[in-house]
Protein backbone atom coordinates (compact mmCIF):
# COMPACT_ATOMS: atom_id res chain seq x y z
CA UNK A 1 0.00 0.00 0.00
CA UNK A 2 1.56 3.34 -0.86
CA UNK A 3 1.52 6.21 1.76
CA UNK A 4 1.92 9.66 1.30
CA UNK A 5 2.75 11.95 4.26
CA UNK A 6 2.34 15.68 3.73
CA UNK A 7 3.44 18.05 6.76
CA UNK A 8 2.46 21.56 6.80
CA UNK A 9 3.73 24.19 9.05
CA UNK A 10 5.47 21.97 11.46
CA UNK A 11 8.77 19.63 11.27
CA UNK A 12 8.48 15.77 10.56
CA UNK A 13 10.52 13.44 13.14
CA UNK A 14 12.11 10.08 11.96
CA UNK A 15 10.00 9.08 15.11
CA UNK A 16 6.74 10.38 13.71
CA UNK A 17 7.05 9.29 10.07
CA UNK A 18 7.70 5.67 11.67
CA UNK A 19 4.55 6.21 13.87
CA UNK A 20 2.63 6.89 10.74
CA UNK A 21 4.20 3.73 8.76
CA UNK A 22 3.03 1.68 11.59
CA UNK A 23 -0.40 2.64 12.10
CA UNK A 24 -0.88 2.39 7.78
CA UNK A 25 -0.18 -1.05 8.00
CA UNK A 26 -2.28 -1.70 11.30
CA UNK A 27 -5.17 0.29 9.09
CA UNK A 28 -3.88 -2.10 5.57
CA UNK A 29 -4.46 -5.15 7.22
CA UNK A 30 -7.69 -5.12 8.33
CA UNK A 31 -8.94 -5.03 4.73
CA UNK A 32 -7.51 -6.58 1.59
CA UNK A 33 -9.05 -3.52 -0.50
CA UNK A 34 -6.70 -0.99 0.48
CA UNK A 35 -5.03 0.76 -2.34
CA UNK A 36 -3.16 3.81 -1.00
CA UNK A 37 -3.79 6.59 1.87
CA UNK A 38 -2.77 9.90 2.41
CA UNK A 39 -1.70 11.70 5.58
CA UNK A 40 -1.58 15.48 6.52
CA UNK A 41 -0.37 16.51 9.41
CA UNK A 42 -1.11 20.09 10.57
CA UNK A 43 -0.22 22.67 13.27
CA UNK A 44 -2.03 25.71 13.97
CA UNK A 45 -2.48 28.23 16.79
CA UNK A 46 -0.30 25.58 18.85
CA UNK A 47 -3.47 22.13 18.13
CA UNK A 48 -1.56 19.18 15.97
CA UNK A 49 -4.49 18.06 13.49
CA UNK A 50 -4.16 15.08 11.25
CA UNK A 51 -6.15 14.03 8.53
CA UNK A 52 -6.45 10.32 6.81
CA UNK A 53 -7.33 10.03 3.25
CA UNK A 54 -7.52 5.82 3.43
CA UNK A 55 -8.32 4.52 -0.58
CA UNK A 56 -10.12 1.20 -1.00
CA UNK A 57 -10.58 -0.22 -4.50
CA UNK A 58 -13.71 0.79 -6.49
CA UNK A 59 -13.19 4.20 -5.44
CA UNK A 60 -14.26 4.57 -2.09
CA UNK A 61 -12.24 6.97 0.10
CA UNK A 62 -12.16 6.96 3.86
CA UNK A 63 -11.86 10.22 5.58
CA UNK A 64 -10.77 10.62 9.36
CA UNK A 65 -9.71 14.02 10.92
CA UNK A 66 -8.82 14.80 14.88
CA UNK A 67 -7.07 17.30 16.47
CA UNK A 68 -5.00 16.99 19.59
CA UNK A 69 -2.12 18.77 21.73
CA UNK A 70 0.50 16.62 19.71
CA UNK A 71 0.56 14.52 16.01
CA UNK A 72 0.78 11.19 18.34
CA UNK A 73 -2.70 11.66 19.92
CA UNK A 74 -4.24 13.31 16.94
CA UNK A 75 -3.08 10.13 14.43
CA UNK A 76 -4.25 7.49 17.24
CA UNK A 77 -7.74 9.53 16.87
CA UNK A 78 -7.79 9.42 13.96
CA UNK A 79 -6.76 6.02 13.33
CA UNK A 80 -10.00 4.57 15.36
CA UNK A 81 -12.05 6.73 13.24
CA UNK A 82 -11.17 5.07 10.06
CA UNK A 83 -11.01 1.28 11.86
CA UNK A 84 -14.70 2.18 12.58
CA UNK A 85 -15.79 3.21 8.95
CA UNK A 86 -13.82 -0.38 8.03
CA UNK A 87 -15.89 -2.21 10.43
CA UNK A 88 -19.43 -0.30 9.30
CA UNK A 89 -21.31 -3.08 6.92
CA UNK A 90 -21.73 -1.53 3.73
CA UNK A 91 -24.51 -1.26 2.74
CA UNK A 92 -26.29 -2.59 -0.77
CA UNK A 93 -27.19 0.35 -2.91
CA UNK A 94 -31.29 0.44 -4.13
CA UNK A 95 -31.86 -0.42 -7.67
CA UNK A 96 -35.54 1.10 -7.16
CA UNK A 97 -36.38 4.58 -8.49
CA UNK A 98 -37.43 6.90 -5.08
CA UNK A 99 -40.56 6.79 -4.26
CA UNK A 100 -41.77 4.08 -5.90
CA UNK A 101 -44.22 1.52 -4.44
CA UNK A 102 -43.88 -2.10 -3.14
CA UNK A 103 -46.02 -4.71 -4.75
Amino acid sequence: MRVTITARHCNLTPELRDRVGTVMDRLGQRTPFAQGATVVLDESAGRATTEIRFRLSGGSVLVAASEADDHRTALDRSERKIRRQLERPVAKPSHRRAGARQP
